[in-house]
């Protein structure tokens, strides 16, 4: 009985009894040796023996030197596989020459994690904040800026739908140059009027909540609406003006005698170089004067054609197609737009419940930690006796708003860039959805200005910059294009505060400098510096824009 469970257990090789191989209880190893050919599905070691002779010494006998060369071929592959039965029983690490996730040298990219930390982030915030008010007032919320955003809420919705309504103006005073033989053309009187009613049009609207007193948080939406607006009536009447003098030209050339042969003025892209016309055709000379008209002649239509090569200009001209642009997340007009194939209604839905989500972290925010310190502020400096008394006041009150501002910074980037516009995308199926780049890894403020905010970038790069161009050096039309943007910011935080300071059109412009400094020898190449002293005057900017605009 002993003898047969002894035989059970041990197996004889070259008459030497020895135990059998058992299956490893590490099952990582069992794995590995799996892999590598060394266990069979039993768990046993795979027998190196030939299965004819049931025995092997595990050794092959050496050939001699004139074997032929099938016997090498079967002696190589007996060796070959022989090396893939010799593993470790215990488990390898392979080792190489990698770098981590957050070095500069490493390709990876997806830190999405992070963006759901953030927003762990702010519930813990929001939780707290609501603990807090409980303990103090017995309420979760406070109702200071609560109160504000319903205040005359009718009255924002009924004057902010006269305002967009008022753009569509622009179709019918188009129709008008279009068809129009004389001075009432684009090019004759038609763009300063156009001009003159886009002016009166911004005067009036920007003064309306003035006019109204409404609170600055109306304002605030109002303001940022209005100029929108008036950025996409700008670019719709101009690039159609463009198109109706390009057809102009293009139905002169039917009397090729009397009409101008000048080369097609091509409006500025916003994917291509500005105001740069195809120099190789405009310098290529023409033996053949029918072939030079010809070519103009298709260069006027391909002028006249959308992109996607679909709509033809004057087909544009419907009131579907202006509203179909006033909805559209872009400042730029085209006659035509990539699509989607249809709306994604649960994306839609979490967009719009985003939105809202947003805005609700943001009262959150201003109403605890911004509102009160700034309330603080102006009352200690009623009584202040001397200017360095004034002056750590206010240091004190940017060093407190320094957190909150960067949240406040960070929620109203993704409300606007990530969601809102996102929801209209998805609402008109507009299929370029490329708000914004990594302006986190900006280096200098003008990469940041084309970065963060792709459609305002794109509208500046191509009726600013684009339109200045052939009058003025590319220095001048930098200087004027961020001229222009300083205007704006500072007319958004004058309505805001009800205050020109002009604190932020200096802030602003101090960016050319700064960036020119930042191009140096010294500094250009230097990312990570510049990248610290993005973020240090960004954070360190808004809070000393709010203080300086509120308190002073």
């Amino acid at each position: 009985m002993a003898s047969s469970n002894s035989h059970q257990h041990h197996h004889v090789i070259d008459g030497i009894i020895r135990p059998r191989p058992l299956k490893p209880g590490n099952p990582m190893v069992l794995r590995a040796q799996e892999e590598h050919g060394g266990l069979k599905a039993n768990g046993n070691l795979s027998k190196l023996e030939n299965p004819s002779s049931g025995m092997s010494s595990g050794r092959s006998t050496p050939l001699p030197p004139d074997a032929p060369p099938s016997a090498v071929s079967i002696s190589s592959a007996r060796r070959q596989k022989r090396a893939q039965q010799k593993h470790r029983l215990f488990p390898t690490i392979d080792y190489a020459a990698r770098v981590s996730h957050f070095d500069p040298k490493s390709d990876y990219r997806d830190f999405r994690g992070f963006f759901v930390l953030f927003w762990i982030g702010l519930a813990i915030m929001v939780i707290t904040t609501m603990l807090r008010n409980i303990k103090d007032t017995g309420f979760p919320f406070r109702a200071g800026v609560w109160s504000l955003l319903t205040e005359r809420v009718s009255q924002l919705a009924l004057s902010d739908g006269a305002m967009v309504l008022s753009t569509s103006l622009s179709l019918p005073l188009h129709k008008l140059f279009r068809n129009s033989k004389g001075w009432l053309r684009w090019e004759n009187g038609g763009m300063a009027i156009q001009s003159i009613y886009q002016a009166a049009w911004l005067v009036l609207w920007v003064n309306w909540p003035f006019m109204l007193n409404w609170t600055w948080t109306a304002q605030v939406f109002f303001t940022l609406h209005t100029i929108t607006f008036l950025m996409k009536m700008h670019s719709y009447a101009f690039y159609n003006g463009h198109l109706s003098t390009t057809e102009h030209r293009l139905s002169a050339l039917d009397n090729p005698e009397s009409a101008s042969t000048a080369a097609a003025v091509r409006y500025p892209s916003i994917s291509s170089r500005l105001n740069e016309y195809d120099e190789a055709k405009e310098r290529k000379k023409h033996s053949d004067e029918d072939e030079a008209l010809a070519e103009l002649r298709e260069d006027l239509a391909l002028e006249l054609t959308s992109p996607l090569g679909q709509v033809t200009y004057p087909q544009n001209l419907t009131l579907c197609n202006c509203v179909d642009y006033m909805l559209c997340p872009t400042l730029c007009y085209e006659i035509e737009y990539p699509r989607t194939e249809r709306i994604q209604y649960l994306e839609l839905f979490w967009k719009t419940l985003a939105v809202f989500g947003c805005i609700f972290l943001l009262t959150v925010t201003s109403e605890e930690f911004i509102v009160p310190v700034l309330h603080d502020a102006s009352l200690r400096l009623e009584n202040v006796p001397s200017t360095s008394e004034t002056l750590l006041i206010l240091s004190e009150t940017i060093s407190l708003l320094l957190f909150p501002f960067m949240v406040t910074f960070l929620l109203v980037f993704l409300v606007i860039f990530e969601y809102v516009l996102g929801a209209f995308a998805e609402i008109t199926c507009f299929a370029d959805r490329h708000f914004y780049s990594d302006w986190w890894n900006s280096c200098d403020w003008l990469e940041f200005s084309r970065e963060w905010n792709i459609p305002v970038h794109h509208f500046l790069r191509r009726h600013v910059y684009g339109a200045s161009r052939p009058y003025m050096s590319r220095n001048m039309s930098t200087l004027v294009t961020f001229l222009l943007s300083a205007l704006g910011h500072e007319l958004v935080m004058g309505c805001i505060t009800k205050k020109l300071r002009g604190y932020g059109f200096l802030a602003q412009m101090l960016q050319l400098p700064i960036v020119a400094l930042q191009r140096t020898r010294w500094v250009k190449g230097k990312r990570l510096f510049n990248n610290i002293c993005f973020w240090i005057s960004m954070i360190l900017g808004l809070s000393m824009m709010c203080a300086l605009y509120v308190l002073v």
